[in-house]
């Protein structure tokens, strides 16, 4: 997986073209931190790779508010309406 920094975006996008695909994803860092994930989408394959996509960001969101709630002990009910609406407006 190859790493790519924002200003690469401007400075030599060829590159990330190539790259993505050769290897069907790049990393973009930001400060040194990865910050997102650009996916080779085939043709015909948007709405699937999509899908994927949200469900792995679901499961992600899932398994946080189950490790916090393991620590903290039971949530209640408004706690966790709290955590689904963070976790929809991308919290």
């Amino acid at each position: 997986m190859n790493f790519y920094t924002v200003r690469d975006l401007r400075t030599t996008p060829k590159s990330i073209w190539e790259d993505l695909a050769a290897d069907g994803e790049v990393v973009i860092t930001n400060n040194g931190k990865p910050t997102a994930i650009l996916l080779d989408i085939t043709d015909g394959s948007f709405e699937e790779t999509l899908k994927a996509v949200r469900q792995a960001k679901a499961m992600i969101a899932f398994n946080a508010m189950r490790t916090r709630a393991a620590e903290k002990g039971y949530m209640s009910d408004e706690d966790i309406e709290a955590e689904i609406a963070a976790a929809r407006k991308g919290e």
